[in-house]
């Protein structure tokens, strides 16, 4: 389109989950809903629109190894926009990826800098590798340099005892939090298994990542203080192959991921009912692809979340949550558009009509 262009959609525009308007303008790259006057140069897409597609959990800028270069970045962001995610919250990575900013043409980033784990009790080369004496300093660094997040490594395998464990004791994570709220930002942690939840929850943290060990003891202590999940059961579906290939060494960390594995439905259901905010987030990155958006939403129904509240958790309510606008007057025209109505069947979501964002049709 040219500058004095305008993208004029039209059918049905989901503003929320029982907002749904008839049209909208893309006028300067922002929404109207007031028909522009004057304007010949109209573009116009039909279907049913909703805000850019968030995912908030999503790695840009790393894969199995580590960090990666600038080009194979924009090529997991390339993938993830044409998939309808315009908005990503990045869950830790160690590449800059800064320069995206620059790109109007690649998804927006909410970024939580570097993942803070124990030393050797993560993936090598993601995290910064440290011992609870330096953990306010790194999760103030990382306050700094993220976008209002910071990330933890809350458990994993301990080799001493063959199996998942927690990696900070309960007054360092206490510090910590306190000091990344002090600075502004909110902490997530990765967490597979039941034992480090309870002192994060109790010390303030924001967001628990994957939450596979929420138990029914310790799901309303979540409800109490507000704390959200994000399940990535899209990885959560990979436990069985990882148990297999970990059996020889650590039996008891296999049983343990499978009993994870099996109990992921239900585990999410309950959270559900019990009022515990839950958001769409993929994992992409690491040893997923990207582009997963569509299945991790249809995974959210499968575990007996309704159609609605699972397509809110990937966008208004998703967006509401990060602190950004959906499909408001005068924001920027970041949205998707499909062939049917995605609140009757999230597998629509799988086959963007169109992708808009910045006011400008990218796919």
């Amino acid at each position: 389109m040219s500058d004095r262009a305008v993208l004029h959609v039209k059918g049905r525009v989901l503003v929320g989950p029982d907002d749904a308007r008839d049209e909208l303008w893309v006028i300067d790259g922002r929404i109207s809903y007031e028909p522009p006057v004057g304007v010949r140069d109209v573009r116009t897409v039909e279907g049913w629109a909703l805000p850019g597609l968030v995912d908030a959990h999503c790695h840009v800028g790393l894969d199995t190894h580590g960090p990666v270069p600038d080009d194979v970045s924009e090529k997991q962001a390339l993938t993830d926009r044409d998939a309808g995610t315009l908005l990503i919250r990045d869950a830790g990575s160690p590449s800059d990826t800064r320069w995206i900013d620059d790109r109007d043409d690649l998804p927006k980033i909410i970024r939580a800098g570097r993942h803070i784990a124990r030393t050797r009790r993560y993936i090598r080369n993601f995290a910064w590798e440290i011992e609870p004496d330096d953990l306010v300093a790194y999760v103030a660094q990382e306050a700094r340099r993220g976008d209002g997040w910071v990330k933890l490594v809350g458990d994993w395998i301990d080799r001493g005892t063959g199996d998942l464990g927690a990696c900070w004791p309960r007054d360092a994570v206490e510090a910590a939090i306190a000091e990344a709220h002090r600075l502004g930002a909110r902490v997530t942690a990765h967490c597979f298994a039941e034992e480090s939840l309870r002192d994060l929850v109790e010390a303030g943290i924001d967001c628990i990542e994957h939450a596979t060990g929420l138990t029914d003891e310790l799901i309303p202590l979540f409800a109490s203080h507000g704390v959200a999940i994000v399940p990535t059961l899209v990885n959560i579906a990979t436990f069985p192959r990882l148990a297999d290939g970990a059996e020889s060494k650590f039996p008891r960390w296999s049983a343990h991921m499978r009993r994870l594995h099996e109990g992921r439905y239900d585990t999410v259901r309950s959270a559900y009912d019990a009022g515990i905010p839950v958001y769409v987030g993929t994992d992409a990155g690491g040893s997923l692809a990207h582009g997963l958006v569509a299945g991790e939403v249809a995974e959210l129904v499968t575990a007996g979340i309704p159609p609605v509240e699972a397509l809110s958790a990937t966008t208004w309510g998703a967006r509401a949550w990060l602190g950004r606008p959906g499909l408001e007057e005068g924001a920027p025209a970041d949205l998707v558009v499909y062939d049917g109505d995605p609140r009757e069947d999230v597998r629509v979501l799988a086959a963007p009509r169109r992708v808009v964002l910045n006011g400008k049709v990218v796919g």
